[in-house]
This record gives C-alpha cells, sequence and structure tokens, in this order.
C-alpha cells in the first residue's frame, strides 16, 4: 500500500477491548493509519456496546491516544458522548470498530430489537454532526473461550450490522480471514499476529472506500 493513502483525513476511532489493552489492536492500527498520513484520535471501551457511546459510561478498562503514546487507563476509564467527541475533534471521519460486544455469543437468542436501537441511535447522533462514518464489524475468532464466541453468531452479527449501520460504510472484517486462521488468546482476543494482520486490512480497506478518498486533501 503507498504510503500517504489517508493523508489529510482527521480520524476518531472509537471501539471495544480489542483497542483497550496493551498488545491487542490499537497501537498497530494507530499506527498503520498513521504512516497512511492521518491524523488519528483512537478511544478504546472495555465492553462498551454502542449505546455506551451516546452517554457517560464507566467501563472496566479502556485506552486513549491521541498525538503520543496510548494511556491505558484501569476503572477509571468511560465512554463519552459521540456529539462531545466529534465537537472536540472535529474530525471528517468516525470509525467504529465494534460488534463482539453486542453479539451476545453466550445466549441462544440475539438481542435484535435491543441491538437495532443501539446501533442506529450511535448511527443517528454521527450523522447529525455530518460526519461521514465507517463501521468495522468483528473478525473471527476461535469457537469456545471464556466469551463463548461461535462462527454462526459472529457471521450473524456481521451481516445484522452491514444491514443496519447506514448511514456509515460497513467494513466487513470477515473478508480478511478465514475462520480461525488468526489465532486467539482466549476465543474472541486475538494474538499480536492477529492483531497486526487485522489492522493492516482495515487500514487498507479504509484508503480504498469511496467517502474515504474523497475526504483525502
Amino acid at each position: 500500500m503507498a504510503a500517504g493513502t489517508l493523508a489529510g483525513i482527521a480520524m476518531l476511532v472509537l471501539g471495544e477491548s480489542h483497542l483497550s489493552l496493551p498488545g491487542y489492536l490499537m497501537n498497530p492500527l494507530y499506527e498503520d493509519l498513521t504512516t497512511q498520513g492521518a491524523t488519528v484520535h483512537a478511544i478504546g471501551a472495555c465492553g462498551a456496546t454502542a449505546s455506551d457511546w451516546l452517554k457517560t459510561v464507566e467501563v472496566p478498562c479502556g485506552a486513549d491516544r491521541f498525538k503520543g503514546d496510548t494511556v491505558f487507563k484501569g476503572r477509571a476509564a468511560t465512554t463519552s458522548p459521540i456529539k462531545e467527541l466529534i465537537a472536540k475533534d472535529k474530525p471528517n471521519l468516525v470509525v467504529i470498530i465494534l460488534g463482539d460486544t453486542m453479539a451476545s455469543y453466550d445466549n441462544e437468542t440475539f438481542p435484535r430489537a435491543w441491538a437495532w436501537q443501539g446501533i442506529t441511535g450511535l448511527t443517528k447522533e454521527i450523522a447529525a454532526t455530518q460526519t461521514p462514518c465507517v463501521w468495522v464489524g468483528p473478525a473471527w475468532g476461535t469457537p469456545g473461550g471464556k466469551y463463548f464466541k461461535n462462527d454462526k453468531r459472529v457471521e450473524f452479527m456481521a451481516g445484522f450490522l452491514e444491514k443496519n449501520v447506514a448511514p456509515c460504510v460497513f467494513i466487513d472484517s470477515l473478508k480478511f480471514s478465514k475462520p480461525g486462521q488468526w489465532a486467539t488468546v482466549d476465543g474472541q482476543h486475538f494474538n499480536q499476529a492477529g492483531y497486526q494482520a487485522w489492522s493492516a486490512n482495515i487500514t487498507k480497506a479504509l484508503a480504498a472506500l469511496p467517502v474515504v478518498q474523497g475526504l483525502k486533501k
């Protein structure tokens, strides 16, 4: 990928635990995006769902990186209302990396109405600011583990997001690998090689989107 494919784009990147702990997605993604010329503010909040970004919610862990090293937070971590974050940062692109926390892998029945309400609530708040948005869906994991991740539900979750995140553009992370290709430490969170691969694929996919290409200066 040629350097500078994201030149001039200011991104606000929000995510769940994948962006919240050392050795996870936060640092490789931040570095890949900034290497391509983007200015990035990335925030992770462990266990946060879409609706949690409409208000301030305490979470068990989180991380924040903007123009420097990542600040990893313990129980002092919170989400912040998306409109406040956009008003403060004035990004020209919002990237949401969220899906695993809402997939309810441990439940036989997917909470469709609850998930739809949270997803559309967040996308409407972003749309109200007239900021373009990209939503990155979950990647394959390893069936089982402490989070009960399974291929059938993650595939369903990706499809559900694709149908419901408009006006955000959807990126399907399931296309980046085969089931089980990226090793995990607990069924859901990847090892370092997996996160580096996911990061590289997200960065490449973002750069190829027409909505992103239209933002380049």
